[in-house]
């Protein structure tokens, strides 16, 4: 999958491209990432890319003429890593905590793109110009306002590259993570079986799979009615789920 990320700090995603189960897949060749500085497309001597909004007001708007510059260099860059350019196949996405909120749905839906172009905006926002004929969408990571869009842009694409086909060592591993069927996910163990008196509880230890499966689902659907009722409020279960359910006290606290 390609990645191009328009950013005026494109060292931030060392942090993607280097370590992890990322960096792993771009060296890998799974994955690849361009990061374009906006500065490089200015043509006056300072490299400006940010100038006072018209009307007054505080802080600084990023000029659109470098980003659309850095746009069009972006997509002819995909275009030569063979990625089909347009929305439906590698679509601008700006950073904004006005866009639609990330969620796991949100992910999947990211992963049928041939690639994507990650806009990271910075001061008080880009020119409304460019998101009115170059973005195709916004996206939002929570609804609070950071400095930047390079650490949304980075959560972006870590949750998206994770669902890959074979970027993951174990497939199932993605596959069970909370929220990819609408629960939170279940507790875990691993040795020793006993710490300072502390178990793992005997069901784990049985080498029953189908008792082990049970006992996860019931622990799923413990912590999210729990902790997130708006989540288990949405939750419709299997016929198998619903049958354990029905057998279980979910208010048993063990």
């Amino acid at each position: 999958m390609y990645f191009a990320v328009i950013s005026i700090l494109p060292e931030m995603f060392d942090a993607i491209t280097s370590y992890g189960i990322t960096g792993r897949a771009v060296s890998q060749g799974q994955v690849v990432v361009d990061c374009l500085n906006p500065r490089d497309y200015t043509t006056d001597n300072y490299r400006r890319i940010d100038e006072r909004p018209y009307g007054g007001g505080p802080g600084m708007v990023m000029m659109v003429e470098p980003l659309v510059k850095a746009i069009a260099d972006a997509r002819q860059r995909a275009s030569a890593y063979g990625c089909r350019t347009g929305a439906e196949y590698c679509p601008v996405i700006y950073m904004s905590p006005q866009g639609k909120t990330l969620s796991e749905s949100t992910v999947l839906s990211l992963t049928q793109y041939e690639g994507m172009i990650l806009l990271c905006g910075r001061y008080e926002g880009i020119d409304e110009r460019l998101l009115a004929h170059y973005v195709d969408a916004e996206l939002s990571i929570g609804d609070y306002v950071l400095t930047g869009g390079e650490l949304p842009a980075m959560v972006i694409m870590d949750s998206v590259i994770r669902r890959l086909p074979d970027v993951m060592g174990d497939a199932l591993s993605a596959e069970q993570d909370s929220f990819v069927d609408g629960l939170l996910d279940c507790p875990h163990y691993t040795k020793p079986t006993d710490f300072l008196g502390w178990q793992v509880p005997d069901v784990l230890l049985s080498g029953h799979h189908g008792k082990i499966a049970q006992w996860r689902f019931i622990q799923q659907a413990k912590r999210t009615r729990q902790r997130r009722p708006d989540l288990w409020q949405n939750f419709q279960p299997t016929t198998l789920q619903q049958k354990w359910l029905d057998s279980a006290d979910l208010d048993d606290e063990s």
